[in-house]
């Protein structure tokens, strides 16, 4: 597109690109002079976009964010990446997932109105289908929690089944995690004194928050880390309370399909050794039977000792 249009839509593209520009370097850019570049911005400016002037040797133009949405500019790479990724968000693609689903699929129509055609076959080539649907939680609920996490706000809560005249929960909300198609908050607990995450969608919200206050150190490298090792039901970073070894009659290749966060060796003989970890010892076993091959070596007497028992049930119900 050349012209005045053209030209315009070039200069809000490189204003988005980066957050100052230098008026001389605009000029240069758009084979213009600064006067045309001047007039041109007085023009976004007429068409809601809040471009301020810089100080400085040489001056310049910053696109700063206002009140309002004006319209946006992306190029071709850019517009199928934030489609592609409304498409993954709304899972199956019909936005029934959540609030946020919902509202990703209404975004995504809104963009793949406005696709060249060629895009949007890129576009319509990514299906998704979501296996495992959360439970819903409302959009304005993350966005709250949100502006907590950021300005360090403690978080009051009602939670669960607790009595409506319970007293708030208050936390200290450091991260906002998606884990499995469920939304959760990883904050100190400030009246059990100790770290705790929360389900978003069995939080009751109330207002306004509590005091400010200073982020602690999470004791993890990571909020991966600190969740994973929460979800094992273990205190250390990573790892299952109960973790042990055994060796199947089975080959490394088919067992490794099959060994999730284990660790699996192929032996010298065509078996192989697998080490995994669960939240109890016949919860362990259990995992082993799972791979369908005779299991030997068992490591340690604890694992050993839950097979036996595991054993004894499977013979009864077998009768």
């Amino acid at each position: 597109m050349s012209g005045p249009t053209g030209r315009l839509l070039a200069l809000l593209s490189l204003l988005q690109a980066r957050r100052d520009w230098p008026g001389g370097v605009l000029a240069q850019r758009l084979e213009v002079t600064e006067r045309t570049v001047r007039r041109d911005v007085d023009r976004l400016r007429g068409l809601g976009y809040r471009v301020t002037a810089t100080k400085g040797p040489d001056g310049g133009y910053r696109l700063e964010s206002g009140s309002e949405l004006p319209p946006l500019l992306f190029d071709e790479e850019q517009a199928v990446a934030l489609a592609v990724a409304l498409r993954l968000a709304t899972g199956s693609g019909d936005g029934t997932d959540d609030g946020v689903a919902q509202g990703a699929a209404r975004a995504l129509a809104t963009v793949r109105q406005v696709l060249p055609s060629h895009l949007r076959h890129r576009v319509d080539a990514v299906r998704v289908t979501a296996l495992d649907r959360g439970p819903a939680v409302d959009p304005a609920v993350i966005v709250e929690v949100s502006t907590a996490i950021r300005r360090c706000e403690v978080l009051r809560f009602d939670y669960g089944e607790e009595s409506p005249g319970a007293p708030p929960r208050r936390t200290e909300a450091v991260h906002l995690v998606r884990r499995r198609s469920r939304w959760y908050v990883v904050g100190w607990d400030l009246d059990r004194e100790a770290w705790r995450t929360y389900r978003l969608d069995r939080m009751r919200l109330r207002t306004p928050h509590g005091p400010r206050f200073v982020p602690r150190e999470l004791p993890a490298p990571d909020v991966a880390t600190f969740v994973s090792a929460r979800f094992k039901g273990s205190a250390d970073e990573d790892a299952w309370p109960c973790r042990g070894t055994a060796v199947l009659r089975a080959p490394a290749s088919e067992v490794a399909p099959f060994v999730g966060d284990g660790d699996v060796e192929a032996l010298a003989d065509g078996t192989c050794r697998v080490t995994l970890g669960a939240w109890s010892w016949v919860a362990l076993a259990a995992a082993l039977a799972r791979f369908d091959a005779d299991v030997e070596v068992v490591a340690p007497p604890e694992l050993a000792a839950a097979c036996r028992v595991l054993a004894a049930r499977f013979a009864a119900a077998g009768g």
